[in-house]
């Protein structure tokens, strides 16, 4: 029975940062992902991004028989249909754009579909979650939402700072998401939201995603699958089952020097968060939840919780396309 509703069902990841290889695309087909929002900038400026943005779409057409360009919500239910699965290119920063709104555009018309308003520290439009002073959005930024909600990219809040978050539901005339995030209420980490700042979004008719990453689900970092699925519970009560995703944020096949590069301000500064042990192996999934082709246990899990199939459905993807349907220009 669960077999059959995870592949019947819409089954849509809200954030995935993987390596672009073929053995990656395999496991999301084989895991029966039905669209992905696939990172392909972060600390980038506008050239690297370009280049990584051709990059994709090059991969994306290579890899045809696996991928499928997503641009609208058609497209997320047209590769379901063929098994394929639907890239959604995104950006966890807006750093790629520099001081150039107009470059918006030009991304939108190559593809890309969600942009982060920051990541971690500071940039033109606002603060991250790791800047010591969060000044808000910044008029720059209130220009760059605002040009973001013409052209129907998705804005994301999941690395930004309070206040600049705050600044950006309120000015925002199209729902915004937090794609990949955990409840402050169960592990007060600074990148993880509370419950007041989940409300604020979804009122506004946006989504809250659930990573699984173990360091923001446990104060160890030590987690299971059975944790992730009580981050995802505590926002079901929070949000509503209307308005809960999951947005794993799966980095497979990266290692430390990847994440380094992550942590550090603009990728090259200075350290935003401790690092791992080097000389122990890198755990960034919780037991049971390990890699991409585990994701068909989440509903059988659920479904031992006693969720209905309906909510299962929901947070699998449904609510997913209800908000890509809000906010995109198909």
């Amino acid at each position: 029975m669960t077999a059959s509703l995870h592949e019947r069902s819409l089954v849509i990841d809200g954030l995935q940062i993987c390596s672009w290889s073929r053995e990656i695309f395999e496991e999301q087909q084989q895991a029966g992902l039905s669209a992905v929002n696939y990172t392909c900038s972060v600390w980038e400026g506008f050239a690297a991004t370009m280049e990584n943005v051709a990059t994709f779409r090059a991969r994306i057409e290579e890899n045809s028989d696996i991928l499928r360009s997503v641009t609208s919500v058609a497209d997320i239910s047209a590769a379901k249909r063929k098994k394929r699965v639907g890239v959604i290119l995104g950006f966890q920063n807006t750093w790629a754009i520099e001081d150039r709104i107009d470059r918006l555009e030009l991304f939108h018309g190559l593809g890309v579909r969600v942009i982060q308003m920051t990541y971690n520290t500071q940039n033109l439009v606002g603060a991250g979650c790791w800047e010591s002073h969060d000044g808000g959005l910044s008029d720059y930024g209130r220009d760059v939402l605002a040009e973001m909600n013409r052209l129907g990219i998705l804005a994301d809040l999941s690395h930004v700072g309070s206040k600049t978050a705050a600044d950006v539901v309120e000015a925002s005339k199209a729902p915004v998401v937090y794609s990949h995030v955990c409840p402050h209420a169960l592990n007060p980490h600074p990148r993880n939201k509370t419950d007041a700042q989940i409300q604020a979004v979804v009122n506004r008719g946006g989504l809250v995603g659930v990573t699984l990453l173990p360091w923001f689900l446990k104060p160890d970092g030590v987690a299971t699958r059975d944790d992730y699925l009580d981050a995802i519970e505590h926002m079901l009560n929070v949000a509503g089952e209307e308005n809960v995703g999951i947005g794993t944020d799966f980095m497979q096949d990266y290692g430390i020097e990847f994440l380094t590069w992550l942590r550090r301000d603009k990728g090259v500064g200075r350290l935003l968060a401790p690092m791992p042990d080097p000389n122990v192996p890198l755990v960034d999934a919780p037991q049971g939840l390990e890699r991409i082709s585990t994701i068909p246990t989440l509903a059988e899990a659920m479904d031992a919780r006693g969720w209905p199939d309906a909510r299962i459905e929901r947070v699998l993807g449904l609510n997913w396309l209800r908000l890509f349907g809000d906010v995109w220009r198909d």
